[in-house]
């Protein structure tokens, strides 16, 4: 690609005086191997019929192209197509991946799973998504540090430690011994599911809430872990940190470098905040805002009149102690779509203070995951759907005797089921279709790379292809090999993971198509199709660990 866009530049420059940028795609492949529309470019610009440009470019082309171009068409209203020889073609296919972010530092934040609440589907959705973006960065040399915010203060904290106080009688540490570790999150939910009620229907409990938030911030101002109210505060909170790192050992993800728990952020925001008074943010009311609507963006309180930081003021404490931290090139955030409003006034107002640190952050978002009833979850009403669950349902529809097995496919067939929707939008999932071993699938493909370690066992010798020359069925399938790189440099570049699970799903029908037209055991080709499947197996195992996809060798 790279000699194919000079050798463009070189022509537009050499012919027309013009610099341009050539756009280079992928077309079917009986159209060749690469195309430009170039042509259609300049046009307008020239005054000319693109048809009439691209038959310039090819002449020019033609002259001074090497022999790694085999041929130049030209299609349509004025497309250009490339076919490479087969040699080119196969040194494009085993070419090594270029690290291009290779001394940068990113800062990955994602599954921000609050403490006195259960985990539920966004949250897995989330852990597995971001977990594959940070192995996508890595691949590209990128230095990639994970970290997880979670509130541990604020009106939910208060809200579950009501419903805490109620499933206890009071204040009654001991009593919390009864409560058996695997029904810890569980038992704190329903508590929280209690007092977001009560908070909602009850003057009398939402004052007591209110009380509790004050208090709960307390512990933390006084250091306070010996008042019987504040024990089980911070014990109930030792829980919820347990079950998080248990649900991350479970899913089989990269352990997050550090956690933040919204107190220890809160001081750092409140500084910024305070120092910044009369310049970034005003006293209104008591309370302390950023008028959003003078920098295009909506207007937001970081300091209630109660004296309490908000969210916001909460994150920009995080943004600040991260880089501290890590010092990092590039900060990616990841929250629901919901927030977008509210992270865009949270860039805003620390742009106005501190634009160098603005600069580095990158905020990406995702849609809500919906099952067959197209309904969606919420924690506050207690109907959400547990990420524990749904692990569950999965296993049980996997077909496998091998619980070790089982655990692998069920872990492929959510994972991808996930990672093959574009970020951004809703997410449908359907347990039935995640396990299926005949459509896009984890299971699939799992299957596919097993297949293919079946064909290896039985090879004998492996060909070096110094200068391969292809049957037509063995050129698709290294011409589809030789896609990987610029694919996976397109999904670094996007923090787009499901172009990695299309290109995958594409790459396995190549090649079921070539295997099912083209013998490879005892075969006068053996050697050289055997070479075909290991670095097909290859591409294949690498990509699924990109997704974080277990490859078993036999299913």
């Amino acid at each position: 690609m790279t000699y194919l866009e000079e050798l463009l530049v070189t022509a537009c420059d050499q012919l027309f005086s013009i610099s341009v940028q050539p756009q280079l795609s992928r077309p079917g492949e009986q159209f060749g191997d690469f195309a430009s529309n170039v042509a259609l470019q300049l046009a307008k610009e020239l005054g000319q019929p693109p048809r009439q440009v691209a038959e310039q470019l090819k002449d020019y082309l033609d002259a001074n192209k090497d022999s790694s171009i085999a041929k130049i068409e030209i299609a349509g209203p004025g497309f250009l197509n490339f076919s490479f020889n087969d040699v080119t073609l196969w040194q494009t296919a085993s070419a090594k991946f270029k690290k291009s972010m290779t001394g940068q530092k990113v800062l990955l934040e994602y599954s921000n799973p609050n403490a006195f609440k259960e985990l539920h589907t966004g949250h897995l959705y989330q852990t597995i998504v971001g977990d594959s973006i940070g192995r996508l960065l890595e691949a590209s040399g990128a230095e990639v540090y994970r970290a997880n915010f979670g509130g541990d203060v604020g009106l939910h904290v208060a809200r579950c430690m009501w419903g805490i106080l109620q499933k206890l009688g009071g204040p009654e540490l001991t009593k919390l011994t009864t409560v058996s570790p695997e029904d810890q999150a569980a038992w704190i939910s329903q508590a929280y599911v209690a007092g977001a009620k009560a908070d909602q229907e009850g003057s009398t409990a939402a004052a007591e809430i209110k009380q509790l938030n004050q208090a709960v911030y307390g512990f933390h101002t006084n250091d306070d872990h010996e008042s019987p109210l504040a024990q089980i505060y911070w014990q109930c909170r030792d829980w919820s940190y347990s079950y998080f790192k248990r649900f991350y050992e479970d899913l089989e993800v990269a352990p997050f470098d550090k956690f933040y728990p919204e107190s220890t952020t809160t001081e750092a925001g409140l500084a910024l905040v305070k120092a910044n008074l009369g310049s970034v943010f005003t006293e209104s009311q008591g309370a302390v805002v950023f008028k959003g609507e003078e920098y295009g963006v909506h207007t937001r309180v970081f300091i209630t009149s109660a004296g309490l930081p908000t969210y916001e003021t909460k994150d920009l404490g995080v943004i600040a102690s991260e880089n501290t931290d890590f010092d990092y090139t590039k900060r990616v955030v990841m929250t629901g779509n919901d927030q977008s409003e509210y992270m865009r006034v949270v860039f805003a107002a620390l742009m106005q203070f501190d634009e160098a640190l603005a600069a580095k952050q990158m905020h990406i978002t995702n849609g809500t995951v919906r099952f067959g009833d197209g309904q969606k979850m919420s924690s506050r009403l207690g109907n959400v759907t547990r990420a524990a669950e749904v692990i569950e349902v999965v296993q049980k529809a996997v077909e496998a005797d091998n619980p070790a097995l089982r655990r692998q496919i069920s872990l492929g067939a959510i994972k991808y089921a996930f990672l093959k929707q574009r970020l951004g939008g809703d997410i449908a999932f359907d347990v039935h279709e995640s396990v299926s071993l005949q459509g896009n699938s984890g299971p699939y493909l799992q299957y596919a790379q097993a297949r293919a370690q079946s064909i290896l066992k039985k090879a004998v010798a492996l060909s070096d292809l110094q200068n391969p020359e292809f049957t037509d069925g063995e050129r698709s399938l290294v011409r589809k090999l030789s896609e990987h790189n610029s694919v996976v440099e397109q999904a670094v570049s996007d923090l787009a993971p499901h172009l990695i699970t299309t290109y995958l799903y594409e790459l396995a029908q190549v090649f079921n198509r070539f295997y099912e037209n083209n013998r490879v055991i005892g075969d006068d080709r053996q050697d050289l199709r055997l070479t075909l499947v290991s670095k097909y197996a290859a591409t294949l195992k690498s990509g699924l660990e990109l997704l974080n996809i277990p490859a078993p060798d036999k299913i």
